[in-house]
């Protein structure tokens, strides 16, 4: 299992944290201050540090930036302990390089739950670096991604008509008459790309499509997947979610996504100030409605079967990313998907949109946060 270091200079909490994680199968090793978990952490890099904020000598806020200053340090997520209920301070070390913050006193689960989605983000991370390591098989990649981006739908009803001729569908296929597609893409990466080395961006993209992939797995996403530069993802009400919307969870990874963009934003400012990079955005579209998961083989490569989301519903919120970009909204929303999360959200500009190739128009709105 996963090394972890441990900082807190309350002796209790720091029982109950190693306890906690033990039971999980880690290995875990702890400091009383930031100096001494710091020395712990250079003399045996961990998979993942839990540091709490205030702490003699040393505290959580300098040892995150002496860790971020490391390069063979950098890539360790970093979750904060702190007992401030001032949103400034939470805001405080997320900008400053911290992957997830905790509230004392917190509950042996939700230390269990962040510390798992940490993990998970690492190994991701891991799989992405390796698809990005050498540049000319990116390049290839980069092309043929594109053109998947705009055949998507065509290649999808293709491969259907050929598996069912009769247009009956697969039993193994999941129908939801309700949810939530979110579409987010990077409009300035080919821009960002020509200007980096192969090192350079598979550090970037590392750190973006980590935190994008975290941040929907996070938001309890029933399906994720990577088209071209973007990620498209698949809310769903189920048993353990059913007390928060899939609308308003989406809307919640939306936000997460435009606040891993601005962290890449200052990534991008301390790394390559003398590089006159186009400036990194994203663009986050939702829509809801009736969506199909559908089970079936490979169209390109006849490889074992994978999961597709097909419908009307993941068309147009692909075409309403391209108007969110054209319009200079981070975050669009269709109307209809608002609707459902109506008193949460709060939203600006509205507009009336024709989308390409579709002969009913769509109703938007820019999202701005949340309400509560």
């Amino acid at each position: 299992m996963a090394l972890i270091v441990v900082m807190e200079d309350d002796a209790g909490t720091r029982t109950l944290i190693a306890s906690v994680l033990r039971k999980e199968g880690h290995e875990v090793v702890s400091a009383e201050d930031g100096a001494k978990g710091l020395a712990l952490v250079e003399a045996h890099p961990p998979d993942l540090i839990i540091s709490d904020v205030q702490m003699p000598g040393l505290n959580g806020f300098e040892m995150l930036a002496a860790v971020r200053r490391e390069p063979r340090l950098t890539g360790i997520p970093v979750i904060l302990l702190t007992s401030l209920q001032e949103r400034v301070h939470m805001r405080i070390g997320m900008t400053t390089g911290a992957d997830d913050y905790i509230t004392k006193p917190f509950r042996p689960g939700e230390l269990r739950e962040a510390v798992n989605a940490q993990l998970h983000r690492r190994s991701m991370q891991t799989a992405v670096q390796d698809m990005a390591v050498d540049v000319a098989v990116r390049t290839a990649l980069e092309v043929q991604t594109r053109e998947l981006s705009r055949l998507y739908e065509r290649r999808l009803a293709k491969a259907l008509s050929e598996r069912w001729p009769s247009g009956d569908g697969s039993a193994a296929d999941e129908r939801f008459v309700e949810a939530t597609v979110l579409f987010v893409d990077i409009p300035n990466y080919a821009a960002v790309s020509e200007r980096l080395s192969g090192q350079e961006l598979a550090e970037l993209v590392k750190r973006f499509y980590g935190s994008a992939g975290d941040t929907v797995y996070l938001f309890g996403a029933r399906h994720m997947q990577f088209i071209g530069e973007g990620l498209l993802a698949v809310f769903v009400d189920a048993a353990n979610t059913r007390s928060v919307s899939h609308g308003l969870r989406a809307v919640r990874a939306a936000l997460g996504l435009a606040d891993a963009a601005r962290g890449i934003r200052q990534y991008i400012d301390e790394h390559f100030p003398a590089r006159a990079l186009p400036r990194f955005e994203v663009n986050v579209a939702l829509h809801s409605g009736a969506v199909t998961l559908a089970h079936l083989q490979d169209p390109l490569h006849d490889a074992s079967a994978q999961l597709l989301p097909v419908g009307d519903v993941v068309t147009a919120t692909m075409l309403l990313q391209k108007q969110a970009l054209r319009l200079g909204w981070s975050i669009a929303a269709s109307l209809s998907m608002l609707r459902a999360v109506a008193g949460a959200v709060e939203i600006g500009q509205r507009a009336v949109l024709q989308l390409p190739g579709r002969s009913a128009s769509l109703e938007a709105a820019e999202v701005l946060a949340l309400t509560r």
